[in-house]
């Protein structure tokens, strides 16, 4: 998604806020809010543990070139050694009770930036949309 910019209202002193969500819904509620006050320059993103790629858009094995099990399960789109590689994490096979996973959840990032004078509203604004700063 890109980055919405309007530098007019960045006059004065401004403050940048990271904020994660559990779902980009949240964050993109959170983010209507933020356009009412007047904030422009916000970005919402997924990311993950593995900058490969993502398990939104499963491959079939049955109609792809499977190069390993990460490609299945966790959607990386890496060579057949790194795949290999990837594939030994617990995260790929499901055989976890998620006690070894960084990501806790909250793995939709919210990035603004605002003018001082509305930061703590925006803070505030964000938690009551079940975000974390």
């Amino acid at each position: 998604m890109a980055l919405e910019t309007n530098s007019d209202n960045l006059k004065g002193t401004t403050k940048n806020i990271l904020a994660y969500f559990k779902s980009p819904e949240e964050a993109n509620k959170v983010r209507e809010k933020l356009k009412d006050l007047g904030v422009n320059d916000i970005q919402v993103e997924r990311f993950t543990k593995y900058s490969l790629g993502s398990a939104d858009h499963f491959m079939s094995p049955l109609m792809d070139d499977t190069s390993s099990q990460s490609a299945l399960t966790l959607g990386a789109n890496a060579g057949r050694d790194t795949g290999i590689l990837i594939s030994t994490d617990v995260c790929a096979s499901g055989m976890s009770d998620g006690g070894n996973n960084p990501i806790t959840g909250r793995d939709i990032l919210l990035g603004t930036v605002v003018n001082e004078s509305i930061f703590d509203k925006v803070r505030q604004l964000i938690r009551e949309g079940n975000g974390l700063v």
